[in-house]
């Protein structure tokens, strides 16, 4: 079912259905609607324009943008990043960088679009991508690119398949978009984790939305391939990400630390609350509860719960529900959500 809204939605969710408790989207450190947040955004707006349409080739650049990509090579642990205007755009360079014939790509099963190319499929099973990978054209450089969450726990926080995976001669390229500014002491996502399987090469690239709550995307790398990539036309023919959403991100570290802690306690509160019941599947420490049951999400809605619930990844593919835990939720919410599902559960097994 497709709701409007007119607002952003925070913890309550205003629809032309009504309003209701929402646990979904992907604000998870709850900044978008938060004042102090705001307010230093609106302070760098007024240095930095509301938007900065040129290239990153430009004779007049922005110091603000290495400022922030030093900061963020640091925090996550990689040699050299660059930043963009979005996520998609992050990924989109990095596949595109891949389509010669040099190389030849995989994409582990539930990769997000982001990371394809006309034509490219995913695999439904490891075991099909693992088979094939083994039969690798000796000529070309294999790269396996997959989603670090794919809310049923294939990837993090094991990446069993991968541990399985002689990686050596592979180039790894993983989105992160809903691991950076959420997962980590600091936010710093993935990266070291994925380090740590010894493949070739390791590339992580996402948006900088969804835990930083900025308009951004960001590729992490060695600074040979990060200077390849900014040396491409799509790259330089593109603009970048507002100046002012970057400035905000480098002076936000503060609010990001509390926004953080307030979420894990608020996962961890609810993660106790659930671990008896085996119709959700959890990532790890990912604040999100996936479950493939309509008639929970149905019950829920008819209680003024709202959740994240579609078809994923095709119009055609089963219904994939998830309760996403936010930092603006508050423990009063969380028990609301458990008592709903508690019922839910015993109505069920009445019947």
């Amino acid at each position: 079912m497709t709701h409007f809204v007119e607002e952003f939605p925070g913890r309550i969710i205003k629809t032309d259905k009504g309003e209701f408790l929402y646990f979904g989207g992907t604000a998870y450190l709850g900044l978008q609607t938060q004042l102090e947040f705001q307010e230093l955004f609106i302070d760098n707006i007024k240095k930095y324009g509301t938007n900065y349409g040129a290239s990153r080739k430009s004779n007049i650049r922005f110091s603000i943008y290495e400022k922030v990509e030093q900061y963020l090579s640091k925090l996550v642990g990689s040699e050299s990043c660059v930043t963009l205007s979005s996520g998609y755009m992050a990924s989109q360079l990095v596949s595109r960088f891949f389509t010669s014939e040099e190389y030849t790509c995989y994409h582990t099963p539930l990769t997000h679009a982001s990371l394809f190319q006309a034509e490219q499929q995913f695999y439904e099973s490891y075991e099909q991508l693992q088979e094939d990978l083994n039969k690798n054209p000796k000529n070309t450089i294999p790269i396996v690119l997959l989603d670090s969450i794919d809310f049923i726990g294939n990837n993090y926080p094991d990446f069993n398949s991968l541990k399985k995976m002689d990686l050596s001669t592979t180039i790894l390229v993983v989105d992160d978009s809903h691991g950076l500014g959420v997962l980590g002491a600091q936010g710093e996502g993935i990266f070291k984790i994925l380090k740590q399987l010894n493949a070739k090469e390791l590339i992580v690239c996402g948006s900088l939305g969804k835990g930083f709550a900025i308009q951004a995307g960001v590729i992490f790398g060695s600074s040979k391939r990060i200077k390849a990539l900014t040396n491409t036309s799509f790259f330089g023919g593109a603009s970048p990400a507002s100046p002012a959403s970057l400035a905000t991100l480098l002076e936000a570290e503060a609010i990001y630390t509390i926004q953080r802690k307030k979420l894990f306690e608020n996962n961890n509160y609810l993660s106790k609350k659930l671990s008896n019941y085996s119709l959700f599947t959890k990532a790890g420490n990912h604040p999100t509860f996936t479950f493939m049951d309509e008639k929970l999400t149905e019950y829920l809605f008819k209680n003024n719960i709202l959740v994240t619930s579609f078809n994923y990844p095709e119009k055609n593919s089963p219904l994939m529900s998830r309760i996403v835990v936010s930092a603006h939720h508050t423990k009063k919410d969380l028990d609301v959500l458990v008592k709903i599902i508690d019922s839910y559960i015993l109505l069920s097994d009445k019947s």
